[in-house]
Formats: structure tokens, sequence, C-alpha cells
């Protein structure tokens, strides 16, 4: 199984992917995770990221381009994989699509979880994390829209998009999601 997770930040990508990775045992590949590892790890990577990351910006595509190739190369994805935060916008998906294509792999679907921006903000400032204020955040759904919301009508003119209503318990998102996933 190789999935795509599109979502606004907060949207229960994270979460909903870990499940899934777990039940069908294949890597939750987060370049929000790595980009923070990164950081904290003081790598170039990170160094670059972190005054994007910081400011609520995404990082510019080269950096996460070859994040990207780099981890979806590795013998652990050979079976299958989840990406989370990746692709951002149509050049990315692009990208990602010959780079599969090399690598000879394919995705098997998109899926959407559709939250509301009022949930998105309420999710976020909860989880108290340093880089989750309200100005921020809004920075980011506001480039999420921008930037990464045309990614949902580019997969849904390919007919590999899957959207979930985000709004609801984790459970039942799981629930919804098991029920239009086949893995």
């Amino acid at each position: 199984m190789r999935l795509i997770f599109l979502g606004p930040p907060g949207a229960g990508k994270g979460t909903q992917a870990n499940v899934l990775a777990e039940t069908c045992k294949v890597p939750h590949i987060s370049t929000g995770d790595i980009l923070r590892g990164a950081v904290a790890s003081s790598t170039d990577l990170g160094m670059k990221a972190k005054g994007y990351m910081d400011r609520g910006e995404l990082v510019p595509d080269d950096l996460i381009l070859n994040m990207v190739g780099n981890r979806l190369d590795e013998e652990d994805t050979r079976l299958g994989w989840i990406l989370d935060g990746f692709p951002r916008n149509v050049s990315q998906a692009k990208f990602l699509d010959v780079l599969l294509e090399q690598i000879s792999q394919q995705y098997d679907c998109v899926v959407n979880l559709d939250v509301s921006d009022e949930v998105i903000v309420s999710r976020l400032l909860d989880r108290g994390r340093d880089d989750d204020n309200e100005s921020v955040i809004r920075t980011r759904l506001s480039v999420y829209r921008e930037q990464t919301a045309p990614l949902i009508n580019f997969y849904r003119d390919r007919q590999m998009l899957v959207s979930v209503d985000g709004n609801q318990p984790v459970e039942d998102v799981t629930a919804c999601l098991s029920k239009v996933i086949i893995y």
C-alpha cells in the first residue's frame, strides 16, 4: 500500500497515517517529523529549514525534494509507504510522479482529510508546540489554501482522490478511512 495524505496542518494526517502504517506494516514518512528532527539535530537541512518553519512558511522545494527522494529509496519502503506532508504543491506532485517512475513505484490513492479552519486552530493551540500560536497557525492555513489545496483538484482530476471528513473524533475518522482504503 502506498498512500499520500493531504489536509491542512492539524487535520490529523499524522495520527491517521500512524494508525494505518502500523496496521499495514509500512513506514509512515512525515516530512514534518523529518524536518523537526533535522532542526533538533542542527543538521544543515535543519538550519536552512528552521527559518521558514518559524515563520509558518513552506520549506523550499529543493530541500524537501532531496529529502523525500532519499527516503523513498530506502529498503523499508519497498513494500509500501504512507506520505504525510508531501507533496505540498502541484510542482512537487509532478516531481513525485517522476521519482516514483524512476524507482518503479506508484501510489494507490490520495487521502484528503477535510477539516474546517476553526477546528484546525483549536487543535493546534491545544497541542501546545512552541511553533503553534494563532498568528503562525493562520499563516500556515493561508499558505496551505494557496499552495497545497490545488493538489486536491490535481488528484481529483486523476481520479486518485478520496476525501474524508476530518472534523470527527479520531476513531470515527479511522473507521471512515478503513472503509474507503483497501489494504
